[in-house]
């Protein structure tokens, strides 16, 4: 066997998917450090099939021709915007409206009630959605503050959506969704609250201006900086942390809690629990709900 055909022989053996673009260990190795150290993303290789569905595509977009390519895109200096693309890629942004609406209930039924008429004299209300993928989350926590506080646009109350995808944050600044992505939000409510529109997939719905002035989205990656100061008295992280490693996990917890109020809320996904060093600052109060203690610094 020649040098160039062992070569290749043993770069077929480090294959981890066959198929139109063949994937190797090397290729996922790099692509994996990259998702890491951009995004805090673990990618182990039993994900190698998630990862080849979803770059693939990127790979068709782009014109390229193997994984090879792809990576050596990534790390040069233009691949910069396609390092975003990519993460982006990879992160699942499966949101709806009032999705696990037992968070809702209970922000409208233990949260907002005690600080409606600090907001009406003047004092913030500041809540946080921590990955707010295309705005289903914060504008459903927005119709719950209406629920409550239906003046809530002319008070000091906001919402802060941030999430790292900026198209997904796009989604939610233009604020219009089909007849079907809204159709778990009450007729009532949606009538009285979004505008109807008509567009080439058929009838959507517009956020209306009160609903508008509530939310504003940011761009923040969570294992990044964080320029806000707080405090909120409700933080939505949900379904966002399970791609990480649980030391980030925890460091994140951990960071969350100067930025609330004592005794506000932390809501996570339905699989995810606050553990190891931020267990002891926060309560468990409700499924998949958490206080922060008070003696929390």
């Amino acid at each position: 066997m020649t040098a160039a055909a062992a070569s290749s022989s043993g770069r077929r053996g480090q294959r981890l998917i066959e198929g139109e673009f063949p994937l190797t260990k090397d290729d996922f190795r790099q692509i994996a450090d990259i998702a890491y150290n951009d995004a805090g993303i673990d990618l182990a290789e039993s994900k190698a099939s998630l990862v080849y569905s979803r770059l693939a595509k990127r790979l068709r977009a782009l014109r390229l021709e193997s994984f090879q390519s792809y990576c050596s895109l990534l790390l040069r200096d233009e691949g910069t915007s396609e390092r975003q693309e990519m993460v982006a890629a990879l992160t699942t942004n499966v949101t709806r409206f009032f999705r696990e609406p037992h968070h809702f209930e209970h922000l409208k039924t233990h949260v907002l009630p005690p600080l409606v008429s600090a907001a009406r004299s003047g004092a913030p209300v500041r809540i946080w959605s921590a990955a707010c993928s295309s705005g289903e989350e914060p504008y459903s926590i927005a119709l719950a503050i209406l629920s409550v506080m239906p003046d809530a646009a002319s008070l000091n109350v906001r919402v802060l959506a941030s999430d790292i995808d900026p198209n997904v944050l796009q989604k939610g600044e233009a604020g219009i969704y089909s007849d079907a992505a809204t159709a778990s939000i009450p007729g009532d409510v949606r009538k009285r609250w979004f505008k109807p529109v008509d567009g080439r997939d058929g009838k959507s719905w517009r956020v209306g201006e009160e609903m508008r002035r509530l939310v504003a989205f940011r761009k923040l990656n969570l294992i990044g900086a964080w320029p806000m100061r707080g405090p909120f008295h409700a933080i939505f992280c949900r379904n966002a942390l399970i791609y990480f490693k649980e030391a980030t996990q925890v460091d994140i917890w951990c960071r969350f809690a100067p930025l609330m109020v004592p005794g506000g809320r932390l809501y996570i996904g339905h699989s995810e629990r606050v553990f190891g060093d931020a267990a002891p600052l926060f309560v468990n109060e409700a499924i998949t709900t958490y206080r922060r203690k008070d003696t929390a610094a």
